[in-house]
């Protein structure tokens, strides 16, 4: 699978880093998403654990073809967020 990501313009790197996220651990969560749910106007957010445990949340859009996704932005998954997915976790609903 192809991953391609938003480029700020101002600094060259990718849009994700303004979080603390690195590309991998992006790749990470896309390859085992924990959850993987529709988002606003035809992207999706997977939600998951990075193999180093940090738990993210990754919203993306993938690519009409099925090859490949564009990654939109990407954040640590914390306080009602992670509590959430965690419960949903537990009952099944998530990884």
């Amino acid at each position: 699978m192809e991953i391609r990501y938003y480029f700020e313009e101002e600094t060259g790197l990718a849009h994700i880093r303004d979080h603390g996220v690195t590309e991998e651990e992006v790749e990470d969560v896309l390859r085992r998403p924990g959850d993987d749910r529709p988002a606003k106007d035809g992207a999706r957010m997977a939600l998951g654990q990075t193999r180093a445990g940090r738990y993210l949340k990754v919203v993306y859009v993938p690519d009409p073809d099925g090859t490949g996704v564009f990654v939109v932005t990407a954040y640590p998954l914390t306080g009602k967020l992670l509590a959430a997915y965690r419960r949903r976790a537990r009952r099944g609903g998530g990884r």
